[in-house]
C-alpha cells in the first residue's frame, strides 16, 4: 500500500500484507454512523496489484435527526491485472435510521473485483426489526467505461410502486427516486422471516473461475420454500452475480463464507477468518 489518509469519523487499518495484497480495515468512531455524517471513500488498485477492503464489525446507522440522515459513498479505480475485494460486514440501520450508499467502480480491461453489499434488520432483540425510516444501497460496475452492471435497492416503510418500475432505475442511481404516496405495509411484514440480506458480485480474471463453479453449484441446488436460506445466482460479464435471503445474520454470513471462499486464493489468505 502507498498511501491511505482518513479524516474524522473513519481511519484505516492495515495490520499487514497477506501475500502480494494489502489489507485494509474501515473503521468509524464511536461505534457507528450518525445523522448527518457524509462519508466519501477512495481507493485505487495499480496494475497488478490486490488489494482488499473489509470493516470489523457492522456499520450502524443511528436515528436521523431533522430530516438529516448518513451518507456513504464508494468510488473504486481497478487498473489492468488489479484484483480488489469489497467485503465489508453488514449495514446494521436501527429505529428511525436513514442512510444511503452508492458504489462505483470503475474497471480497466483485464481487472477484477469481488464485492458483497449486505443489510441486516438492525437491533431485533430490542423490538427494532426493520423499523428504520430509509435505506437505500446503489451498485455501478463499468469496464472501460461501459456499464455491465447497476443495481439499486431501496427499503422503507411506505414504498412507491414508481420505485419498482426498470424505468425508473437511473433516477435511482441517480438519487431523483420517486416519491408519490402509496399504500404498503410495514418492512418487517413485507420481508416476512428474513433478517438479513446480500448482494455480491464477481468478475475478472482474479476471480472467474470461482464464479463459474458458483453458478453451477447454485444451478443444481434444489430450492426449499421454507429454508432459512434462499441463494440464486445469475451470469454476469466475465463473473457471477449473487442474491441471498437469510432468517438471521448468521446464516447469511455462513452461507457467504463458503460461497465466497474462492477469495482466498488471490487474496493470500482467507478473508473471513476470525470475522464471520
Amino acid at each position: 500500500m502507498l498511501r491511505a489518509e482518513a479524516a474524522t469519523p473513519l481511519q484505516f487499518l492495515a495490520p499487514r500484507v497477506r501475500g502480494t495484497s494489502a489489507w485494509v480495515f474501515l473503521l468509524s468512531h464511536g461505534g457507528g454512523l450518525v445523522a448527518g455524517d457524509d462519508v466519501a471513500v477512495e481507493v485505487e488498485v495499480g496494475p497488478g496489484a490486490t488489494a482488499l477492503l473489509a470493516t470489523q464489525a457492522e456499520t450502524k446507522v443511528y436515528r436521523a435527526h431533522d430530516g438529516r440522515g448518513a451518507v456513504q459513498r464508494l468510488d473504486a479505480r481497478v487498473r489492468r491485472s488489479g484484483a480488489l475485494a469489497i467485503l465489508p460486514e453488514p449495514v446494521s440501520p436501527f429505529a428511525g435510521a436513514h442512510y444511503e450508499q452508492r458504489q462505483r467502480f470503475d474497471l480497466e480491461e483485464g481487472a477484477s473485483l469481488l464485492a458483497v453489499d449486505a443489510v441486516v434488520a438492525g437491533r431485533s432483540a430490542r423490538g427494532e426489526r426493520w423499523a428504520f425510516d430509509r435505506y437505500l444501497s446503489s451498485n455501478e460496475v463499468r469496464v472501460d467505461g461501459r456499464l455491465v452492471m447497476g443495481d439499486a435497492l431501496v427499503l422503507e416503510p411506505r414504498e412507491p410502486r414508481e420505485a419498482c418500475e426498470p424505468h425508473r432505475f437511473r433516477e435511482r442511481l441517480r438519487g431523483h427516486e420517486p416519491r408519490a404516496p402509496g399504500a404498503g405495509s410495514g418492512l418487517a411484514t413485507r420481508l416476512g422471516r428474513f433478517d438479513a440480506f446480500a448482494l455480491a458480485f464477481a468478475l475478472g480474471p482474479a476471480f472467474s473461475d470461482g464464479a463459474r463453479a458458483l453458478l453451477a453449484r447454485l444451478a443444481a441446488q434444489p430450492v426449499e420454500r421454507d429454508a432459512h436460506l434462499l441463494a440464486a445466482a445469475s451470469p454476469l460479464e466475465g463473473g457471477a452475480l449473487l442474491r441471498c435471503a437469510a432468517t438471521s445474520p448468521e446464516a447469511l454470513a455462513d452461507f457467504l463464507r463458503q460461497a465466497l471462499a474462492f477469495a482466498a486464493a488471490p487474496l493470500g489468505d482467507d478473508p473471513f477468518a476470525g470475522r464471520w
